[in-house]
């Protein structure tokens, strides 16, 4: 028995390809792209000189333009330095005719300063009594409100240690019964289903009550017992000392 020829036969791709035939193209190729139309070296020269062109007449334009806003700046200029000289003078006249009328009527212009004076003084005394007032009223209103505020944030707190001190009698409850309810498999509730844990609680309440009451019943019976014998031993004491002393 001889292996079977599992050999196969060479192709060389290159071969194949050459052939087949020359492949048709279905686009532009790269001879295409090398031989396309290009400008010449003065039609560019030209393009370049038009955008400067460009260039210049947008420069002169803008040129132009910050001419004519310097021009309106000076105009404006010169309108508030005329409206400025203006004023200055009629304020010196209106001085000057000021102190002329302040010759003839200096005791009317005395009285008159004596009464506004006092007008004035009498306002600024209304305008302090009313800050006065004011901030009174604002300082009683602090003082209540922060009043108020410590009040209920005392209330807050009252109410906060008492839902703590619940929390923690619950949690005290519920591992007392955990505990019992390990130590005594018997008192559980046979139907857990039905019952809530309420209850349960309330029974092994109840329970607790009657046993330290129990315990309290046994202790005193422990003690009339143990005082009755003392007393009964006490008598027999008493017995015997007086038998031997009768004869």
């Amino acid at each position: 028995m001889g292996k079977r020829d599992n050999r196969v036969a060479y192709m060389n791709p290159i071969a194949m390809a050459r052939s087949r035939g020359p492949i048709q193209s279905s686009g532009p190729t790269i001879q295409d792209y090398l031989n396309r139309p290009r400008p010449t070296w003065e039609e560019l020269k030209e393009q370049l000189e038009k955008k400067k062109k460009g260039s210049k007449a947008l420069a002169e334009f803008e040129e132009k333009m910050n001419e004519n806003w310097k021009k309106e700046l000076e105009k404006h200029r010169e309108k508030l330095l005329s409206g400025s000289e203006s004023s200055s003078k009629k304020r010196q006249r209106k001085k000057k005719e000021k102190k002329k009328s302040g010759r003839y009527s200096s005791s009317s212009s005395s009285s008159s300063d004596s009464s506004s004076s006092s007008s004035d003084s009498e306002d600024e005394d209304k305008r302090q009594g009313k800050r006065k007032k004011k901030k009174k009223s604002r300082s009683h209103k602090s003082s209540e409100s922060s009043m108020s505020e410590t009040e209920s944030d005392n209330k807050d707190s009252l109410k906060k240690k008492k839902k703590s001190k619940d929390a923690t009698e619950k949690e005290k409850d519920i591992k007392g019964l955990s505990k019992k309810r390990k130590m005594y498999p018997e008192d559980k509730p046979l139907s857990s289903e039905s019952e809530s844990e309420s209850e349960y609680t309330e029974e092994v309440r109840a329970k607790k009550k009657k046993s330290s009451e129990e315990r309290e019943k046994i202790t005193e019976k422990t003690k009339k017992k143990k005082k009755h014998k003392k007393h009964s031993k006490k008598k027999k004491k008493k017995a015997a000392s007086s038998s031997p002393d009768s004869p």
